[in-house]
Order: C-alpha cells, then sequence, then structure tokens
C-alpha cells in the first residue's frame, strides 16, 4: 500500500517537473470529453489478515473508455469502463514434484474518480473503483501434467461483485493520454468465508495509453 502511494506521488511530480515549462498540449481541463485506452496490468494478491499466501505478479490487458466531465477548471469527475485483467502466480513442489499455477481473473471494472488537474498537462485521479468478476482461468503445469481449467463457480463462494480504491495520474499531450494507476482490493475474493479458494485480495498496478476525442 505504502508502495503504491509513494509511486504514484514519485509520477506526479517528474510528469509535473518535466512538462511545466513547456505549451505542447491543448487545455481540455474545462471541456468534456470522452476517450478510449488500452494498456497492461501488472497484478498480484494479498491477505491483509497476515495468512501465509506468497504469490508472484503477472501482466494482463486492462482496456475500455472514460469520460471526463469539468467541475471548474481544476476539479472534476471522470467515470471509466474498463476489462481489466488480474490475478497471480504460484509455484512449489507436490510429492517430489515441482508444479507453477498462473489464475487470470477477468473483471469488469467501473472506477469513479474524482479529478485533480493543477495544470493542462496533468490530471491525478483518485476514488473508489467497482468490479465484477467475468471468468477465472487457472493453467496449471506440473511433471508431466499440464491442464487449463475455467471455474464455474457452482460449488465455490467466490465473490464475484467487490469494490477497490484506485488512484493516479494521467499525462495530456494534446488528444493523447498516458495513465498510470496503481489499485487494491477492499473486499476479499472469498465471500462470506465459506470458499475453499484461499482468500486474497488483488493489488495491481496499471498503465495505459489513450485518445481523447
Amino acid at each position: 500500500m505504502k508502495k503504491a502511494i509513494l509511486w504514484i506521488v514519485m509520477v506526479t511530480l517528474i510528469v509535473t517537473s518535466s512538462y511545466s515549462q513547456s505549451k505542447v498540449t491543448t487545455d481540455y481541463r474545462d471541456k468534456l470529453t470522452i476517450g478510449l485506452k488500452a494498456g497492461t496490468n501488472y497484478s498480484n494478491v494479498y491477505d491483509s489478515s497476515g495468512e501465509n499466501f506468497v504469490a508472484d505478479a503477472k501482466f494482463g490487458i486492462a482496456a475500455g473508455g472514460f469520460i471526463s466531465i469539468p467541475l471548474g477548471t481544476y476539479f472534476g469527475i471522470q467515470p471509466e469502463v474498463l476489462f481489466s485483467q488480474k490475478g497471480y502466480k504460484s509455484s512449489g513442489t507436490f510429492l517430489g514434484s515441482s508444479y507453477s499455477m498462473t489464475r487470470t481473473t477477468d473483471h469488469l471494472d467501473i472506477p469513479i474518480l474524482v479529478a485533480f488537474k493543477p495544470i493542462e498537462y496533468v490530471t491525478i485521479l483518485f476514488g473508489p473503483q467497482y468490479s465484477y468478476l467475468l471468468k477465472q482461468k487457472n493453467d496449471f503445469t506440473g511433471g508431466t501434467i499440464s491442464s487449463t481449467q475455467e471455474q464455474n463457480y457452482t460449488n465455490d463462494n467466490i465473490r464475484k461483485n467487490s469494490f477497490s480504491l484506485t488512484g493516479g495520474t494521467d499525462l495530456n499531450i494534446n488528444h493523447l493520454v498516458i495513465g498510470l494507476r496503481a489499485g487494491w482490493d477492499v473486499q476479499n475474493n472469498n465471500g462470506d468465508g465459506s470458499s475453499t479458494t484461499p482468500r486474497y485480495k488483488n493489488m495491481w498496478y496499471q498503465a495505459t495509453i489513450g485518445f481523447r476525442f
């Protein structure tokens, strides 16, 4: 959590310092605009209750659209709708054989972000996010076995609806929008606790390139 906050602050300071002296953008701060963007997530999971569940990060797709609603020049609201892949990698040994597993979770993410626009080149965003779990896929390799399994949720109490917090910085260069975000779940994945799936929360970094109309 602390690393994510420091990462956002550092990026904001670098971007502001690099572009504050030049006039390379059109000022969209007081204009209603829509846009499309695509990029990648670098995601992992954590357990806020301190259980020993260790995993490695993985890359996934992030793509969707956004609308920037001005509330004056310096503030606004930015709702977004994104297809967002999260998950993690794990590995170990079982009965003397090594194995690895990659879990990919496909989400529909809807962040509602408060936007602070100190200069025309930079937008600082933070707010809540609703996520709906569309699909979960496990790719398993161990010994001579290799398999892919998609979770159907029939007999496992997995949380499909969850809430997160997300924030970051958008760099605005004319119609181009370069976005850097970090996010983390505020609810764990295993519903009311009866799921046999390890309890965890998603966390991720996101980098996207978009076009503002």
